[in-house]
């Protein structure tokens, strides 16, 4: 299924990653799907990620602990092969992280008049 949240619904690469294995976003990454899979922690869970891998949006330490933690709290594992959360985007977590991004666009867009496609996630600089 295609991704929904307005953050995430026409980026090629989470897109695959919430279809193969094969496309999971992990540490080392670079490039714009990283750039938005940090806004989407830390606008959800305020999580902390350093400035220097935002400006790159760069899959480094902070961001991978900023998945781990976004994971451990909502017991994101499979248990075909795991017993504790990892630092990996994979189709579980980007699945969470998508349902979450449009329920709370679907909340703004019931309580106000505004656009969400104009209401932005701000990036840190």
């Amino acid at each position: 299924m295609a991704l929904q949240a307005f953050l995430f619904k026409d980026d090629k690469a989470l897109n695959a990653c919430a279809v193969r294995d094969a496309d999971h976003i992990t540490p080392g990454s670079v490039g714009p799907q990283v750039g938005k899979l940090q806004e989407a922690l830390m606008f959800l869970d305020g999580l902390a990620i350093e400035n220097s891998e935002l400006a790159a949006k760069r899959y480094g330490p902070s961001t991978a602990s900023a998945v781990l933690s976004y994971k451990r709290r909502r017991k994101i594992i499979n248990p075909a092969y795991q017993t504790q959360a990892d630092n990996i985007v994979g189709i579980m977590t980007i699945a969470s992280l998508d349902r979450e991004l449009l329920a709370r666009e679907n909340k703004v867009r019931a309580s106000s008049s505004v656009d969400v496609r104009k209401v932005a996630i701000v990036r840190r600089s």
